[in-house]
């Protein structure tokens, strides 16, 4: 168990000055709640795509999960954005309920998303492509339940790689306990060769479950990532943690498959984090 007096964020890790740099207010078709963004750098500016959540924000009522969906804004520095006028991206059919939680990659000159789907059956992870932000192309959708997708910025011997976390209650005995995997693909619509990268037993400041958050940036020491983690205390509540610029998942490809190692484990708490850019 760790402690809450022993929970610090890192040195190399600040708040901008600016927060926050999009607030329910700059949106112009009032949502209550913007949060959850994903951005990334794309054709010589950075794009959002953010989660909308609508209801009374004076009076901490929302309306159904069914009238969430994802906006979009533009901007020159990352720090000041254009919102636009109307969502940007949302799925409307009889069995699916909601799409949330966007994460932005660039692959070959694409823009691809990752997102979550509540369904009448399930939580499903999508991922879609889009060249414009306009017109979005769904390439696949997992079996429930699974989500919190994150795609590699470029193939790993010869295939797309992404993160997920499957959340699977009776497996686990009808509690949470989830872990990070990892999965491969020739084309980015039919996935496979799934394996365990990270356990929820491998993290000390977490005891109820993790999953990817920002996707992956490639550096000198291999694959960095974030990840968030849940830890619970009933003594102080439920504390989100996460580690930015810490976690360090070095993924090695073979001719047999992805070997990992993990190192320089910290104990960092923070906010469930969606984007991560490399500058």
């Amino acid at each position: 168990m760790v402690f809450t007096s022993s929970l610090k964020s890192s040195k190399f890790i600040t708040r901008h000055a600016m927060n926050p740099i999009l607030a329910p207010g700059d949106v112009p078709y009032n949502p209550a709640l913007v949060f959850n963004a994903g951005v990334a750098k794309y054709e010589g500016q950075y794009v959002m795509m953010f989660r909308n959540d609508y209801g009374d924000a004076a009076n901490e009522t929302l309306l159904p999960i069914s009238t969430t969906n994802l906006g979009l804004a533009f901007s020159k520095d990352g720090i000041h954005w254009d919102v636009q006028k109307q969502p940007c991206f949302d799925i409307e059919s009889d069995e699916i309920i909601r799409t949330y939680d966007p994460r932005l990659t660039v692959i070959d000159g694409r823009c691809y998303v990752c997102f979550a789907v509540d369904t009448k059956h399930g939580v499903r992870g999508g991922i879609a492509v889009t060249d414009d932000f306009v017109d979005f192309e769904i390439l696949s959708l997992s079996a429930p339940d699974n989500r919190n997708m994150v795609l590699f910025p470029e193939r790993l011997g010869g295939k797309y790689v992404r993160l997920e976390r499957p959340f699977p209650v009776y497996g686990k005995g009808g509690k949470d306990s989830f872990d990070i995997w990892i999965s491969d693909s020739p084309d980015l619509k039919y996935w496979g060769n799934t394996e365990l990268l990270l356990g929820l037993e491998q993290v000390p400041f977490a005891n109820d479950k993790i999953g990817p958050a920002a996707p992956p940036i490639r550096t000198s020491k291999g694959w960095l990532t974030t990840f968030h983690a849940v830890d619970i205390d009933h003594a102080r509540g439920k504390n989100e943690l996460g580690t930015a610029l810490e976690e360090a998942i070095h993924s090695r490809h073979h001719a047999a498959g992805f070997g990992q190692s993990l190192s320089n484990h910290r104990d960092v708490p923070g906010a469930f984090t969606c984007t991560g850019i490399e500058l």
